[in-house]
């Protein structure tokens, strides 16, 4: 444990390490944030080859950087008080296993694990599009929909290690327009998460025009003036409006930012915030709106500042 304490006070270097679905991304950033190399691999659905894949890109980026003192890995599911992943869906070899330990003990440095929301709230908290602000909750609309939250810097988990994660509250304020409740991959009818992901944006647009489409080409065809896309983006910012005036009622954040793919529909930042003000008991005036100033680096960068 000395030599792990006197890496990390050699210097201002830090490792962020994002594991996703498919592939694990690395980075490596100096003390005032700024990218000095990065890396990607494929993800082995391996305990032991995911291991060794880690050490090998903290090695790659070391040898093109210099040596870091700490290591952040962000990955979804839930993450445990002690930084050990507990539940773990798309990655089950991992679930169960000491990882945070196991990595510590082969690179001989401390590594901190986060949720993936959280990271993503920590990196647009410390330097990006809410850097600053005191209260920030972090949103990531796409194939999931999920939430961290950061107060004066800090992530806060929470007793259970969910703090934030609002993406399987049901849909507040509901109205005839919203349709039928769907069931939830978490086995729950009516989450947010069903009415905000892509495949809820996607639905919409189907039902008024007959034609299957993604998020991003609805958006564009919004951008067009297509009607039926319009209406479903319509709906859409209504919903997003509801589900953050609950969470604003309870959080009162200075800042939302918007990460996912979601992100990216361009009405959202001025339409959202006053349809929330209907809904939010203090009007919610001074909460800003924000599109993620990192997007898809978002995840990455806050496990290094983890």
């Amino acid at each position: 444990m000395d030599s792990m304490n006197t890496m990390a006070e050699q210097d201002g270097m830090r490792i962020g390490i994002d594991i996703g679905g498919t592939k694990i991304s690395a980075v490596i950033l100096d003390e005032e944030g700024r990218e000095q190399a990065r890396c990607r691999s494929e993800i082995p659905r391996d305990y032991d080859a995911t291991i060794d894949t880690i050490a090998e890109a903290v090695s790659q980026l070391e040898g093109q950087a210099q040596p870091a003192g700490r290591i952040g890995i962000s990955m979804p599911g839930v993450v445990s008080g002690a930084g050990e992943p507990v539940l773990v869906a798309n990655l089950p070899w991992l679930q169960g296993r000491p990882f945070r330990a196991d990595l510590e003990r082969l690179l001989d440095c401390p590594v901190r694990i986060g949720n993936d929301a959280n990271c993503f709230a920590l990196s647009e908290a410390t330097d990006g599009a809410a850097a600053g602000a005191s209260v920030v909750f972090g949103v990531i609309l796409g194939t999931g929909v999920g939430g961290g939250l950061v107060v004066n810097g800090r992530v806060v988990a929470g007793a259970n290690a969910t703090a934030g994660e609002w993406g399987h509250n049901p849909l507040p304020w509901r109205e005839g327009s919203d349709g039928e409740e769907v069931t939830c991959g978490c086995g729950q009818t009516g989450c947010i998460e069903t009415w905000l992901n892509g495949a809820a944006l996607s639905r919409d647009y189907f039902a008024a025009s007959g034609r299957t489409a993604n998020a991003e080409e609805i958006a564009r065809l919004a951008e067009e003036k297509d009607e039926h896309a319009r209406h479903a983006i319509s709906l859409y910012e209504k919903r997003l409006a509801r589900a953050l005036a609950a969470a604003i009622n309870f959080l009162d954040p200075d800042v939302v930012v918007l990460g996912g793919g979601l992100s990216a529909i361009p009405s959202l930042y001025a339409k959202v915030p006053r349809l929330w003000s209907r809904y939010a008991s203090s009007g919610a005036m001074a909460t800003r709106l924000v599109e993620a100033k990192y997007g898809p680096d978002s995840g990455v960068r806050g496990a290094a500042w983890l």
